[in-house]
């Protein structure tokens, strides 16, 4: 597929819109060909919103302003896809996007290196045609309130699943718990609220591990295990004996 440039638009000449086709991959999204080249995709809801049509005229400005928003877009349907797959902290979800703003600089870079050296001593990266947008830190806060403000991410919910289902066979403690929690961003009067509500046996968990690995742990190395895993000296010794 061709792709336009960012040179097209440096001279300062408009840029017409000269067709308009359904994403391969995605019914929510088309692509948009600007003088007969793939310009950007937008989501449907975009494409009414920017009144996107086949002939308009887009000045410099406005083909930078559509890109800038179609890697918005698609940012926010990625982000949103992996939030999907479980409940995510505030946190979390930011260390992923950060990770993955890293990723593709690199990935940018890298490609760049590549094609500036010589075609024989090129090598065969599995890196995208052109150069994807870069991830902006404003893009990635904007995907962060977009998803907080429609209830998608949720530490108070996050929480109490994660607290509900950690280790429910293997057995966990409480502060091991609490620490996880707040690695992950939780803030602490959300953590003893949830707590406080789901109140955690921790003689049961401690005969949950007890049951796993009695087999292949003596005494002295279950006390040390359990210890290391935030369990109570005073009730390690009271289970065990």
């Amino acid at each position: 597929m061709d792709i336009i440039t960012n040179q097209s638009n440096s001279l300062g000449a408009s840029c017409l819109i000269t067709d308009i086709r359904a994403a391969a991959k995605n019914d929510n999204r088309v692509n948009i060909f600007i003088d007969g080249k793939f310009g950007f995709s937008l989501d449907l809801t975009q494409v009414v919103d920017f009144k996107i049509k086949i002939g308009r005229r887009l000045s410099p400005d406005e083909l930078e302003k559509y890109r800038r928003a179609s890697a918005y877009s698609l940012l926010y349907q990625r982000t949103l896809e992996w939030v999907f797959m479980r409940p995510r902290s505030v946190r979390e979800t930011r260390d992923h996007l950060k990770a993955r703003k890293t990723k593709r600089t690199l990935e940018n870079r890298r490609r760049e290196q590549n094609l500036a050296k010589p075609l024989e001593l090129r090598r065969e990266y599995k890196l995208p045609t052109r150069p994807l947008p870069e991830i902006l830190d404003e893009d990635i806060e904007a995907v962060l309130a977009r998803l907080i403000s429609k209830g998608y991410l949720d530490d108070e919910k996050f929480a109490r699943y994660f607290v509900e289902n950690r280790n429910l066979r293997k057995g966990t403690s409480e502060m091991r718990l609490r620490q996880e929690l707040m690695q992950k961003g939780v803030d602490q009067v959300i953590i003893d609220a949830v707590f406080a509500d789901h109140p955690r046996d921790e003689r049961e968990e401690i005969l949950k591990i007890i049951e796993k690995k009695r087999s292949r742990y003596d005494d002295e190395k279950l006390k040390n295990y359990l210890l290391r895993h935030g369990f109570s000296f005073d009730l390690i010794k009271e289970v065990l004996e």
